[in-house]
């Protein structure tokens, strides 16, 4: 008992030595909040050489950051590689200039998913595959 009431006079004396300034900033500061994705990107069907856009969007505190994966790997960018024709849009979307299918160069179509992160953790959407249409 005689340690409790100790802690407990302790604790009061730190609360109330802080300045008051201190204690009313945090109290008014909007408190940082993990990522949640607010708009999940849905399933596309589109033809060989189209554009199309993978909707994403989330929120969290800081803002996170967003990146794309295609079946598990990572998606480049055009600010990954300035060739590329997929784009990182401002809202979080991957948008694609053109859609890429044939022998030669690594098809678009696949199962793609969006992660959202900032320093408390992560958020991932649910899956959307992209399919090319049959011409």
């Amino acid at each position: 008992f005689c340690w409790v009431m100790l802690f407990l006079q302790l604790l009061s004396k730190l609360l109330c030595s802080s300045p008051l300034s201190l204690s009313l900033g945090s109290r008014l500061r909007q408190e940082d909040f993990p990522p949640r994705i607010v708009e999940h990107p849905s399933d596309v069907i589109v033809s060989k050489g189209e554009p199309t856009t993978l909707n994403c969007k989330a929120e969290g505190r800081p803002t996170p950051t967003i990146e794309w994966y295609k079946d598990g790997e990572r998606v480049e960018t055009d600010k990954d590689d300035p060739r590329s024709h997929r784009m990182l849009l401002p809202s979080g979307s991957l948008f694609f200039l053109r859609i890429v299918h044939g022998r030669r160069s690594k098809p678009d179509e696949g199962s793609y998913v969006c992660v959202a992160r900032n320093y408390l953790g992560e958020a991932v959407s649910r899956n959307a595959s992209l399919e090319v249409a049959c011409e």
